[in-house]
């Protein structure tokens, strides 16, 4: 992992009880399908990989499950263990999943929520699949920003707010705009590649999220790349987009997502 990107995936702890108040969950219908996709047995053991303040953590505490969750934040578990305290099937863990000493052969699930594509693929799939018993599966799912007819006008003005003022974390394919929900792969290059998974399964789910201009700055304001600005660019962009909010977009903007998620069962090898 390059020492950019290591830095970046620390960043979040520096905002950990705002990410725990803002920062969006998942759709009850995606954790019905982790289960029946996966084949895990009622009160069967999970493994969280990335588990933040236990937003993907509480829908399957709430259903019985035991479960061991790797949290790299100290402050980010702090608030887990919190919000997590009526469950004594769930242990919050804090450290760095790629030096855990794996529990090998331990786990019937494995469950990942925003975090996998911060671990070297190399290191993290092999060690889920020892983490796993055979026949056990991975879950991993991420919220994406897509495109819609409600959202792409404040998308596209947004845009130029950012080259305008914080040119340094516009990325090549933010000048393509967002996709469309049809155009979000349904492959998985990663777990493909590695062959000690079977076929990947995905389920996708639309939903929207409505925001004030200053309940779209907090949701700013614990993404990565907006932590690691320096406070003067930050504040510039900032100022911009709740410019932008309040005088283009009647102070309530909407935001579409689509969480993907993925399962596939660890081949018997």
């Amino acid at each position: 992992m390059t020492a950019d990107r290591n830095h970046l995936r620390n960043t979040f702890d520096s905002v950990a009880s705002l990410y725990d108040a803002v920062r969006p969950g998942y759709p009850d219908a995606l954790f019905e399908d982790v289960i029946s996709l996966s084949g895990i047995p009622p009160g069967g053991r999970i493994l969280e990989i990335g588990s933040g303040t236990g937003q993907a953590t509480l829908p399957l505490a709430r259903r019985g499950y035991e479960m061991l969750c790797i949290e790299l934040g100290e402050s980010l578990a702090d608030i887990a263990r919190q919000n997590l305290s009526e469950y004594p099937r769930v242990e919050i863990l804090t450290a760095d999943f790629e030096d855990w000493p794996v529990e090998k052969g331990a786990f019937d699930l494995a469950v990942s929520a925003e975090a996998f594509h911060w671990l070297d693929p190399a290191v993290a799939y092999r060690k889920v699949f020892r983490a796993l018993k055979p026949g056990g599966a991975m879950a991993l799912f991420w919220n994406r920003h897509v495109w819609s007819e409600r959202s792409e006008r404040f998308f596209e003005a947004a845009q130029k707010v950012y080259e305008r003022e914080t040119p340094e974390i516009v990325k090549p394919e933010d000048h393509k705009g967002l996709s469309h929900p049809e155009e979000v792969s349904g492959r998985m290059d990663g777990i493909d590649e590695t062959g000690l998974f079977g076929e990947v399964m995905v389920r996708k789910y639309p939903w929207e999220a409505e925001y004030d201009a200053a309940g779209y700055i907090r949701l700013l304001n614990t993404y990565s790349g907006h932590i690691a600005l320096d406070d003067d660019a930050r504040n510039r962009l900032f100022r911009g987009i709740t410019d932008l909010i309040e005088a283009e977009f009647d102070g309530r903007i909407v935001k579409q997502y689509l969480t993907v998620l993925y399962v596939a069962n660890a081949e018997n090898l």
